[in-house]
């Protein structure tokens, strides 16, 4: 240090005043500096005769001096070897710089979210929940946020399968199977979405999987997802049987290894159903709207063209879609601030779910439809709506969103 400061304390003790400290400021002697010289306010000597200065001569003659010194000592000389270890390469001094302009830039996003609701008619639908510790209302939306976080750094790439001897319509094969032996267990819904969002991101990983081994990467995904949802997983038995033997514990088991090592035991992904609860609490809707949502999603489960879409949007969308053909409702300002999806858009993932539905009534994969026509799912498949004018003249626009 250049500078040492220390302090006497001189005490006096008198039982009848209070104690007074004096504290004595010493300064000890100032070190001199190599490389820049001292630095005080005394003024510094000039050798030679004193010439009066003209205007200009300061900055010339200011430049002239720092100009030589440039050349002569560079930046490593006017550092200690202290100083020297404590400089950061110019690297990570650039990735420091980006990662604060994109924390900058996030929160500038999320203060014109929260300036641009206060002009829409937006209702508080935790208010009422703060007596319920499950609903979590004072924690919820950071949970949101982090679901939205986990989906961006997770996402499907579009058209990934391209190259690759598996095909979109071996996917859409498999996935229609998978909804039989979902039905056929008696799962929970999250147990079959999280199935597929293990199969495509670890198609999406790995490339080389050949054709006779399709069926397994099926039945091992739902596997792992049993064992991360259900109470009562299925036995990896059961699994073997429903392949009509066609693969066995073994090998069963050697797969969900390699596909947990692909995914680095990483099968946390936010799911559309995760979304939908939120939205469908936002819109304040009725048991057949949410229903017809959950048909929506679970009908874009096997098209390939749709799994790359965010869960997030993929719910806004069927919701939406929902509440046009069950009631001609518009997209609400609370719905569109707690999906932060406009209807807008929306409307690209809308009318390519109107062609799937469309499509769906004479494609020869009818899982989906036949599921939905079960009475406590209230026929949901089967009503007139889903052949209106509405459904045809969405689906027709898909073609300018191709």
């Amino acid at each position: 240090m250049a500078l040492r400061t220390s302090s006497h304390l001189n005490i006096e003790h008198d039982l009848n005043n209070p104690r007074k400290v004096e504290a004595k400021m010493i300064q000890g002697p100032t070190l001199r500096r190599a490389a820049l010289g001292d630095v005080g306010n005394r003024s510094i000597p000039v050798h030679g005769p004193k010439v009066p200065l003209k205007p200009g001569d300061l900055s010339r003659k200011t430049t002239e001096q720092i100009q030589p010194l440039k050349a002569k000592t560079g930046i490593s000389s006017l550092l200690s070897r202290s100083d020297k270890e404590n400089v950061k390469p110019l690297k990570e001094v650039v990735e420091h710089e980006e990662q604060m302009d994109v924390e900058g830039e996030m929160k500038v996003e999320q203060l014109a979210i929260a300036f641009s609701t206060q002009r829409l008619n937006v209702e508080g639908i935790d208010a009422q929940d703060s007596d319920n510790p499950q609903l979590v209302s004072e924690y919820v939306n950071d949970i949101y946020n982090y679901l939205r976080e986990l989906e961006e750094a997770n996402q499907v790439k579009p058209r990934y399968l391209e190259g690759q001897v598996i095909t979109g319509k071996m996917r859409t094969i498999l996935i229609d199977w998978l909804v039989q032996v979902h039905l056929r267990f008696t799962l929970l819904q999250e147990t079959l979405y999280l199935t597929v969002a293990i199969i495509d991101r670890f198609l999406q990983t790995q490339r080389d999987v050949p054709r006779n081994k399709l069926q397994l990467v099926g039945i091992t995904a739902m596997f792992i997802a049993s064992k991360y949802e259900e109470m009562y997983c299925p036995e990896i038995g059961d699994f073997a049987y429903i392949t009509d033997k066609a693969y066995s514990k073994a090998e069963i088991r050697k797969m969900e290894v390699t596909m947990l090592k692909m995914l680095s035991f990483n099968v946390s992904f936010p799911l559309p159903l995760h979304f939908l609860r939120r939205n469908s609490k936002a819109g304040s809707v009725d048991a057949s709207q949410h229903t017809l949502a959950k048909y929506l999603m679970e009908l874009c489960l096997p098209e390939y063209g749709m799994c790359h879409y965010k869960s997030s949007m993929i719910a806004a969308a069927a919701l939406c879609l929902s509440l046009k053909l069950l009631d001609g409702n518009t997209w609400s300002d609370t719905l569109t601030f707690y999906s932060r999806y406009t209807e807008d858009q929306l409307m690209p993932v809308i009318c390519k779910m109107a062609a799937v539905v469309v499509k769906s009534s004479t494609a020869k994969q009818q899982a989906v439809r036949q599921k939905y026509k079960a009475s406590k799912l209230m026929k949901i498949s089967e009503i007139p709506q889903l052949k209106s004018r509405l459904i045809t003249s969405l689906a027709e626009k898909s073609a300018q969103y191709a």
